[in-house]
């Protein structure tokens, strides 16, 4: 009894990822993160779009924004154990962090089954009512739904979360997910539960099913109503507006009920199906719904296409403006300019301040990921392998390339810092070629490092000595060095006249060059020519890789084919990271005439600065040395 006693204070619940499935689930992390991430940027878009449009100031569109409030709150709160357990492997949670992140999954769920029975409430009044509308859905009418919403929602889960405190548990339980929910925390208990049962039977019961029998009643009468109208082009532009809820409300509810379907029926079913039914009965809403809402709302979809459409009449008239204050350069040609000036993204320069908050957050993760890998390789012993030798200089190369690009990015975001010097600008040109250049040839030495432990493992450290790293890693410097070093010999030999403007947020080699009025032919193909140079890589890792392939077909066991493969995971995760978004800036570049300028500058920004920030990442999530040595330091007491 004594046991059980300690148990019922300190018990410890262990969480429960997709059984057999543990050796992909650095894989399976990435649709989850990318979820989450799209979630959380359309409900922030949702909230900006409504709090700057006047027009949207309207009943439907406040209770748009709680949805998108309790759409985060709910993502928020489910995604940190989703992410510890399928990226660090990290199953146990403490009682109380499990009873907080039940409280407030549950609280959230019940407030957006309320919120969606509001969003019925208001279509049938704007339907049933649309002259007294205004006059029903107050300012006043509308924050007491919103308070009401809250209060219920927190007054119902707190008991809940009472009586499991008072339950005594095993010193060690098993939930069947990866959050903490209610009736699974019940499962665990060694005391009586019927009182919990109960009473989480009885908070399902007032809050989700009597929403779900009001909202079912609300619709009857919408529908009453709009076939009581005469016209059919009336009868269709009044369902029209009930399209966006209808979608959110089955968002909602059909994973809720297939997940209860799955508990009370699928017994049999396997538990790698119960997990996924949960996983996407907490996601997907969050991710559907400001979907929807932006596609169906034409207000919405408008405010959205108006911010990032290319607004040319403001670069006119800032190029009127400009070149109006530099009359001087109008009469007489510029050899070389004293300044340039950085644009920063043609088109959004209005939500500027707001871009510059995930550049920022992307700076951040890049700065402190590298710098942690750095660290790690430094002092642990286990990692002096050619393998971790080259992942460091990854990390100082992708440590250099965010930092050379970045903080001239963020400040012409934060302080209109849009004028740079011609040598400033040809120095950062000169070091964002040569850095990327470097990241290229680091991925192909990379390549031969996995090509020569998978094909030859016997002969590993006799090929790849000291004095071979020291080799690879010069000509990984020089080679780029030696090729970027003619575009500033290239940029100094052209004349410039008054056009000064370039429409980007940092320095680039054909960028400047078309700001002249020489000829550029030369710049052209000695670019074209680098790239081709940098192509290369791309085809002689994508030989390596089939060397690799053909030798662990070979292997005789399937276990050891899997752990080869496994080794080159992070490789190709990276591969992807870097050369992906080069394609598509190329694409976009060379094909995608019709598509705003403003997109051709973000994909190339996010070039540089997405793989700084991912690549720690995945090395960190799928390299157990780094990764069980950074979980040492945040563990260790």
């Amino acid at each position: 009894m004594s046991v059980f006693n300690s148990s019922a204070l300190y018990p410890r619940f262990l969480l429960t990822g997709l059984s057999g499935l543990e050796s992909r689930y650095s894989l399976i992390s990435l649709p989850i993160f990318l979820v989450y991430a799209t979630s959380v940027a359309g409900n922030i878009t949702i909230l900006f779009i409504i709090r700057t449009e006047p027009s949207l100031h309207q009943p439907m569109y406040y209770f748009l924004s709680m949805l998108a409030l309790t759409d985060l709150g709910l993502s928020t709160t489910t995604f940190p154990t989703m992410f510890s357990v399928f990226w660090f492997h990290a199953r146990e949670i403490s009682f109380n962090a499990c009873l907080i992140q039940m409280y407030f999954i549950h609280v959230f769920s019940i407030i957006e089954s309320a919120v969606l029975l509001a969003m019925a409430f208001d279509r049938f009044v704007a339907i049933r009512e649309p002259l007294r509308y205004p006059a029903i859905l107050t300012n006043g009418v509308i924050t007491g739904i919103g308070l009401a919403i809250a209060v219920r929602a927190l007054a119902l889960v707190f008991p809940a979360s009472f009586l499991l405190k008072r339950l005594q548990y095993h010193p060690v339980n098993i939930l069947s997910y990866t959050f903490c929910l209610h009736q699974d925390l019940i499962k665990t208990t060694v005391s009586s539960r019927r009182v919990s049962s109960m009473y989480g039977l009885l908070v399902v019961i007032c809050s989700m099913g009597l929403d779900s029998v009001l909202l079912l009643l609300s619709y009857v009468l919408i529908l009453g109503t709009v076939l009581s109208i005469a016209s059919k082009t009336e009868r269709v532009k009044a369902l029209n507006t009930c399209i966006s809820h209808i979608c959110a409300v089955f968002t909602f509810y059909t994973p809720m009920i297939g997940l209860s379907m799955i508990r009370r029926y699928g017994q049999n079913a396997s538990p790698i199906v119960h997990v996924l039914m949960a996983n996407v009965y907490l996601l997907v809403p969050p991710l559907m719904n400001p979907i929807v809402y932006s596609v169906k709302t034409k207000q919405i979809r408008d405010r959205i296409l108006k911010k990032f459409k290319q607004q040319k009449e403001e670069q006119l008239h800032l190029l009127l403006s400009f070149t109006s204050d530099n009359m001087i350069y109008l009469n007489r040609s510029l050899f070389h300019p004293a300044t340039f000036f950085l644009i920063g993204i043609p088109g959004l320069e209005e939500v500027h301040a707001w871009l510059s908050l995930p550049f920022c957050s992307v700076y951040l993760v890049a700065l402190l990921g590298n710098a942690t890998i750095l660290l790690v390789i430094k002092v642990e012993q286990t990692l002096r392998e050619p393998m971790f030798y080259f992942l460091a200089i990854l990390s100082t190369i992708d440590l250099a390339l965010s930092t050379t690009s970045i903080p001239r990015m963020l400040g012409i975001f934060w302080f209109d810092a849009h004028e740079i010097n011609f040598g400033t600008c040809a120095a950062q040109m000169f070091l964002i070629h040569a850095f990327t250049g470097m990241e290229a040839e680091v991925l192909m030495a990379m390549a031969f490092d996995r090509y020569v432990a998978i094909c030859a493992p016997l002969h590993y450290t006799t090929i790849l000595t000291s004095r071979v790293l020291v080799g690879i890693s010069t000509c990984i410097v020089i080679r780029p060095v030696l090729l970027t070093l003619p575009m500033i010999y290239l940029i100094y030999r052209l004349p410039f006249c008054q056009a000064r403007i370039i429409a980007h947020s940092y320095c680039e080699h054909m960028g400047i060059a078309k700001l002249s009025c020489g000829n550029i032919q030369i710049n052209a193909i000695y670019g074209l020519f680098v790239v081709s140079l940098f192509l290369m890589n791309l085809v002689l890792i994508g030989i390596s890789y089939v060397y690799i392939l053909r030798a662990v077909f070979r292997l005789p066991s399937q276990d050891a084919r899997l752990k080869a493969i496994s080794t080159c995971g992070s490789h190709v995760a990276v591969l992807c990271v870097f050369y992906i978004p080069s394609v598509f800036s190329f694409l976009t570049h060379r094909f995608g005439h019709n598509i705003p300028h403003y997109i051709h500058i973000l994909i190339a920004n996010l070039y540089l600065v997405i793989p700084p920030s991912l690549n720690p990442i995945i090395y960190g999530v799928r390299t157990k040395q780094i990764r069980e040595r950074v979980l040492c330091v945040f563990t260790k007491k």
